[in-house]
């Protein structure tokens, strides 16, 4: 039997007009602004002020090379939800060039539960994310520009901490040195680039309560530091108003559809692994005023994602979520069991109990540490066995947890209407958010809070630098804010290779990076980069476009 690939799933669909969608959704066509037939931005300042709906979080186990589907299973459930009846709007990051191109291909679900237009969304949408970069870049050219122009600010060359970004994986790039051949050429001096969805400015995009918040968040970054070692903000380089400029546009959510039409408002794309890995502020809140219900999702594991959700965007824009959903496969805890992925068909009990311990974490720190009614969402593969399966609902019955076979990938929105009814279930249930630490705590009593109570290490290692940082931070006043931990996404530790639910390991942090804008503190662990690299075989090399303008390759 031949199986579509998602593209071609997305093609044969009949997309409803945008105008369709915001009407379903009760957004006046007159509060959007077209960009094409099929995407709209949504002036978020008009209409509904009052949230109303429940929000439900989709989040997942560690991520392995075997997939996880948490995209594809948010996508069917908000399907699911409008199938029996519910008014309901997914929300969701935007995807980013770089693992477009890279490991990962597109990102916009999978199967039958898609985003679509698929292609735009995957390519360059609606502009948000060239906006980020130029806003970011205009920062790093008026800093520089500042220096050649005679440095009246004092500016210690030396301390720059604000690098260039661009929205592809690009090593060549990490370490860098600019301004070379002359002084007309600037400074010469040591740069480097991040990753666009690293940014600041995506950041402080996604955690924007609305346009003013945007600037006065932007004015605050630090760019780099005196000769005194006072900090340097882009308000000092007057690069504020100008930056917002740039963001005018992209501040506003976008609104798109699902292939069942249910609307769907994709915004931000901060990385999990190395940013805080949520969509907007502004598109959640956008989405809690007009659904009932409104489906969104964290990047990676629970132990990323859905930390610097629930302990970041949920403290800083008061969200509660009634409900989370925890995404595992049989062929992922078979992967944390210890078994090859090429061995992933062949049954293996003993695998899948291993693998469990890994599942079982995550559902603790969601159940206990954050106080969140949970459901399993079991995506379904046909080479699971019933063993498999009923091993995983037993194991899970018996830690009080519900487990529901999802097949949305194949089924869409039917093969989720389990879960959705679950989910409404659950979220009827008293509920109150608690956090993994507090704000008055220091900055090394937060970073071990997260390492022990999430992650479930045993202690953290602290290089020269970050606690001389540490020091420098607290002086500054900076000591309150909550932490953004830049961690690999493919284990509870700092080391990639410790898969399942692995113990006594220590985190090794060795940079602290500020983020006074977006306000919070990046902690760098282990090898953690924020500009990625491509594999040795990118998904570049099987995306092509024919005469006709199809592209084919884009999964």
């Amino acid at each position: 039997m031949t199986h579509l690939t998602d593209l071609e799933i997305a093609n044969k669909i009949t997309m409803a007009p945008i105008n369709a969608i915001a009407e379903q959704a009760g957004i006046d066509v007159e509060h959007i602004s077209h960009y094409g037939k099929y995407k709209a931005k949504i002036d978020f300042s008009k209409g509904p002020q009052l949230e109303k709906g429940k929000l439900i979080l989709v989040t997942a186990i560690t991520p392995t090379p075997a997939g996880e589907g948490k995209t594809t299973t948010s996508v069917g459930l908000a399907d699911a939800l409008k199938a029996i009846g519910e008014n309901v709007i997914l929300a969701l990051r935007e995807p980013s060039l770089g693992p477009v191109f890279g490991m990962k291909g597109g990102a916009a679900g999978g199967g039958y539960a898609q985003v679509v237009p698929m292609e735009d969304i995957n390519l360059h949408f609606t502009g948000d994310f060239h906006a980020i970069s130029a806003a970011h870049n205009l920062l790093a050219a008026m800093l520089d520009n500042h220096i050649h122009h005679g440095n009246t600010l004092n500016i210690d060359t030396r301390s720059i901490v604000w690098k260039r970004v661009v929205d592809m994986n690009d090593r060549q790039l990490r370490h860098i040195i600019s301004g070379l051949q002359g002084k007309m050429n600037g400074v010469p001096r040591e740069d480097g680039y991040d990753i666009t969805v690293a940014s600041e400015i995506m950041a402080i995009l996604c955690l924007a309560m609305d346009l003013m918040d945007l600037k006065a968040r932007i004015a605050k970054i630090i760019v780099a530091y005196d000769i005194d070692g006072k900090p340097i903000t882009a308000a000092d380089l007057k690069a504020e108003g100008a930056m917002t400029t740039l963001l005018k546009e992209a501040i506003q959510p976008n609104l798109v559809q699902t292939l069942e039409k249910t609307p769907a408002i994709l915004h931000g794309g901060p990385f999990a692994n190395i940013a805080h890995g949520c969509n907007s502020v502004i598109a959640t809140k956008t989405a809690l005023r007009y659904a009932d219900y409104v489906v969104t999702e964290a990047g990676f594991g629970a132990d990323l994602g859905a930390e610097k959700f629930l302990d970041i965007k949920c403290r800083v824009a008061n969200l509660n979520p009634s409900a989370a959903v925890l995404v595992a496969t049989v062929r992922a805890l078979k992967m944390h069991g210890g078994v090859a992925k090429k061995y992933l068909a062949t049954e293996n009990l003993a695998a899948v109990v291993a693998g469990l311990a890994n599942l079982e974490r995550h559902l603790s720190n969601l159940q206990e540490v954050y106080q969140l009614p949970v459901v399993i969402a079991l995506n379904k593969f046909p080479t699971d066995t019933q063993a498999e399966i009923d091993l995983v609902i037993e194991t899970c019955r018996q830690r009080g947890v519900e487990v529901v076979l999802s097949d949305v990938w194949a089924k869409g929105g039917k093969g989720g209407i389990e879960l959705a009814k679950k989910v409404i279930e659950l979220s009827q249930q008293p509920s109150q958010l608690t956090y993994a630490y507090d704000l008055n705590q220091t900055i090394e009593e937060k970073l071990l809070a997260i390492v022990q109570k999430i992650y479930r290490g045993r202690d953290i290692q602290l290089s020269p630098q970050v606690k001389k940082q540490i020091k420098q931070l607290t002086e500054l006043g900076y000591a309150h804010l909550p932490i953004c931990m830049a961690k690999t996404q493919y284990s509870f530790s700092d080391n990639a290779k410790l898969v399942g639910a692995p113990n006594d390991f220590t985190v090794s942090i060795k940079e602290l990076r500020l983020s006074a804008g977006a306000g919070f503190i990046v902690a760098l662990t282990g090898d953690i980069m924020t500009m990625p690299g491509l594999p040795k075989v990118p998904a570049a090399e099987s995306i092509d476009i024919d005469a006709q303008g199809q592209i084919v390759g884009l999964f």
